[in-house]
């Protein structure tokens, strides 16, 4: 499938997830900004994928982002990093969100298990009510986060500028 056709809406999702789910799959949800991909990404997104037959990834569009990250941010718009993160290998279906958080996809979506970073561990994942509601279960994935988005932007500004 083409990197393009992997970015779809909620509502396609979940008639996917249907048909998934009547094949026996089990189907993983991750999210987050993915404004500058780095290593700790790609880590976190092919950890989230070993869980499950099929990745979907939620990526926060420009206003949630800036509500979460605060102005200037993102650097990359959403619809670029909707497909950049849909163009890795471990990506099934990728969806953009404006809401402050993922509840309403994983109440929608209903994923076998919701996947988030190692800045978390099971019992912080925020969402883990919501999952747990329906039968649903959390997991933690990827390498420590010794990788940083924020901390990237802020050494190429340094380095674009002639400070170190």
């Amino acid at each position: 499938m083409s990197t393009q056709k992997k970015v779809v809406g909620l509502a396609e999702v979940v008639e996917e997830r249907e048909r998934w789910r009547a094949e026996g799959k089990k189907v993983a949800l991750a999210n987050g900004v993915f404004d500058l991909i780095h290593v700790g990404h790609v880590r976190y997104l092919e950890g989230a994928k070993e869980l499950a037959d099929y990745l979907v990834v939620a990526v926060n569009s420009d206003a949630s982002t800036r509500a979460y990250k605060g102005p200037g941010r993102p650097h990359i718009p959403e619809g670029e990093r909707a497909e950049m993160v849909a163009a890795l290998a471990c990506t099934d279906r990728v969806l953009v969100f404006d809401e402050p958080n993922v509840r309403r996809i994983i109440r929608e979506l209903k994923p076998d298990v919701h996947v988030k970073g190692t800045d978390y561990t099971p019992d912080t994942i925020p969402e883990a009510e919501e999952v747990s509601a329906y039968g649903g279960r959390v997991a933690v994935a990827g390498d420590p986060k010794n990788h940083s988005t924020t901390e990237l932007a802020k050494r190429l500004q340094s380095e674009r500028s002639g400070t170190k």
